[in-house]
C-alpha cells in the first residue's frame, strides 16, 4: 500500500481510457526539452513556408488557419489518437467523462485505418437507429471521412439538440451502404445497471466507466450481499472504456487487497502500477465477465485484470483492444493536445493494444440478416424434400443450433453485437444464456477455471 501512493503522484489530474479520451491525465502545460537548438533549425523552415503562403497564396488565409493546420498534419504523422483539439472541443472532453454531453450516442475509434462505431450507447439516437458495433463510418453529412481524424470526426457529429447530422454506414455482410438520418440529444449515460437473474443470480451492467462507477457498484454489490446471492455475473459488451481510476476501482472489489490491476509504460520503460487498495477480502464467489468486439479500453482493463488473478471466466468474444495512453496537456490559448504516451498493460504484463483480451470461453454471435438468411436456406431444403416425398411436415419456426465438434453456436432473434448486453430478453442473448449455464454448473465448471495468479486457460472453443 504504501507503493500506491508513489505510484500515483506522478500525475496531475484524471487519465481516461476510453475510445476518444484512452488514459488521460491532465497536465500543467509544455515541458520543456532538450531538443531546442535541433529544432530551431527546422522551426526556420516552416516560418519560411507560413510567409511564402501569406504572401503568394491565391486567396487570403489567416495565419491562425495555417498554424492549426499545420498543427493537426504534424500531429496526424503520428498515430490515429493524437490530437490538436480547439478550446470548445477542449471543454467537451473535460464534461464529457461527467456522463452528459450533447450527440448521436456512439463512440467511435480507428480500425483498420477506418473510423468505426466502437459501441453505440443504450437509449440514444444512434442506438435506436439500429447503428451496430463495428459498422464503419465512411460518410458524415454527405463529407468522406478519410483521413478524417478522431476529434474532427466528433465535432462534425456533435451539435445542438434536435439537430440532424446523416451518417453512412458501411456493414459487413451488408453490400450497399446504410443511410442513417440522425437527431441529436442530450446524452445521458447511466453507468451501473443491475437485476436478479434465475431468482440468486446477481447482475450487473456497465455501459461505462465515469467518476461515480466505483461507488456505484460498491453500493449494488452490497444490496446483492444482503440478498445474499451467491454468484455474479458483469456485463461489459459495448462498454467503450472511461476514466482509468473507474476502472480501477471496479477491478479492486474483485481481487484481492494490493494486488496490481494494471500498469502503464511510456517509452523511457517507466512502469506506473495501480493496485487495489481496498481493505476488506472480496467475497471468491463464482463470477463470469461477458465481452464482446465493442468492449475498450477500460473494459479491457477489468476483464485483463481478472483474467489474470483468475478471479473470473470471461465468455463472449475478443474485446476490442485499445491500449495506448494519451496525455491530453492544456495550451496557452484554452487549446488542449493529445498526445500517446504510453501503453497500459495487464497484471501479467500482456499488451492489449491491436489484440484485446480473447475470451476463455468463446461464444459468437450471428447478426439477425444472417440467421433469416439461415433459416430461409433450411426452408428451402425442408420444402425441396417435402416435394420429392409427397409427405406433410410439421412448420419449426426455431433455428436449430448445430451440436457438431467445432461449430459455432449461433444466436436467433436480436442476439447480436449491438444489442448484447442490452435489454433485451434474456432467451435471446446466448452469451447471457451461456454465463447462466455455467454458474448452475459451476461445482463441475470450476475444475476447467484458472487458479488464482495463474495464466488463464489457453485454449479457446466455440462452443
Amino acid at each position: 500500500m504504501q507503493q500506491e501512493g508513489r505510484d500515483r503522484s506522478w500525475y496531475l489530474g484524471p487519465i481516461i481510457v476510453v475510445t476518444l479520451l484512452v488514459g488521460v491525465f491532465i497536465g500543467k502545460g509544455w515541458e520543456r526539452t532538450g531538443h531546442a537548438t535541433e529544432t530551431y533549425e527546422e522551426l526556420k523552415t516552416f516560418s519560411e513556408v507560413l510567409t511564402q503562403i501569406q504572401k503568394h497564396y491565391v486567396e487570403e488565409v489567416k495565419p491562425k488557419d495555417l498554424v492549426q493546420g499545420a498543427i493537426r498534419g504534424m500531429l496526424s504523422t503520428l498515430d490515429p489518437h493524437s490530437a490538436y483539439m480547439t478550446p470548445d472541443m477542449y471543454k467537451e472532453i473535460q464534461v464529457e467523462t461527467k456522463g452528459e454531453f450533447g450527440g448521436v450516442g456512439i463512440q467511435i475509434g480507428i480500425k483498420d485505418n477506418r473510423l468505426a462505431v466502437i459501441a453505440p450507447i443504450e437509449g440514444t439516437p444512434a442506438h435506436k437507429a439500429g447503428i451496430k458495433a463495428g459498422d464503419f463510418i465512411v460518410k458524415v453529412n454527405e463529407e468522406s471521412t478519410k483521413d478524417l481524424t478522431l476529434m474532427d470526426a466528433v465535432q462534425r457529429m456533435r451539435g445542438p439538440k434536435g439537430t440532424k447530422v446523416n451518417l453512412t454506414i458501411q456493414r459487413e455482410g451488408t453490400p450497399d451502404p446504410l443511410q442513417f438520418s440522425l437527431v441529436r440529444d442530450l446524452i445521458k449515460i447511466e453507468s451501473v445497471k443491475s437485476k436478479v437473474i434465475e431468482s440468486n443470480i446477481a447482475y450487473i451492467r456497465l455501459t461505462q466507466f465515469q467518476e461515480s462507477t466505483g461507488k456505484d457498484l460498491s453500493r449494488v454489490l452490497k444490496q446483492f450481499r444482503e440478498q445474499k446471492l451467491q454468484s455474479t455475473i458483469l456485463d461489459l459488451r459495448n462498454n467503450p472504456g472511461g476514466l482509468l481510476t473507474a476502472a480501477v476501482e471496479v477491478s479492486e472489489q474483485f481481487v484481492s487487497p494490493g494486488r496490481l490491476v494494471v500498469y502503464i509504460k511510456g517509452r523511457d520503460g517507466r512502469k506506473d502500477e495501480y493496485v487495489s487498495r481496498l481493505k476488506d477480502q472480496p467475497e471468491d464467489y463464482p463470477m463470469i465477465v461477458l465481452v464482446n468486439e465493442g468492449s475498450a479500453s477500460a473494459s479491457e482493463i477489468v476483464a485483463g485484470a481478472l483474467q489474470d488473478w483468475g478471479r473470473a471466466v470471461i465468455v463472449g468474444t475478443t474485446t476490442f483492444g485499445k491500449g495506448s495512453v494519451q496525455t491530453i496537456l492544456p495550451l496557452m490559448d484554452g487549446s488542449g493536445l493529445r498526445l500517446t504516451t504510453a501503453k497500459y498493460y495487464t497484471p501479467k504484463g500482456r499488451s492489449i493494444q491491436s489484440t484485446g483480451i480473447v475470451p476463455d470461453i468463446v461464444v459468437k454471435l450471428q447478426p439477425p440478416v444472417t440467421i433469416a438468411k439461415a433459416g430461409e436456406k433450411e426452408r428451402e431444403k425442408e420444402k425441396e424434400a417435402e416435394a420429392r416425398t409427397q409427405k406433410p411436415k410439421e412448420k419449426d419456426t426455431a433455428l436449430v443450433t448445430p451440436s457438431r465438434p467445432g461449430a459455432e453456436v449461433i444466436s436467433k432473434g436480436s442476439g447480436n453485437a449491438t444489442e448484447a448486453g442490452g435489454e433485451g430478453a434474456q432467451e435471446e442473448d446466448l452469451q447471457l444464456q451461456k454465463a447462466v449455464e455455467l454458474l448452475k454448473t459451476w461445482k463441475i465448471f470450476k475444475e476447467l477455471k484458472p487458479l488464482e495468479g495463474q495464466r488463464p486457460l489457453e485454449s479457446q472453443r466455440p462452443l
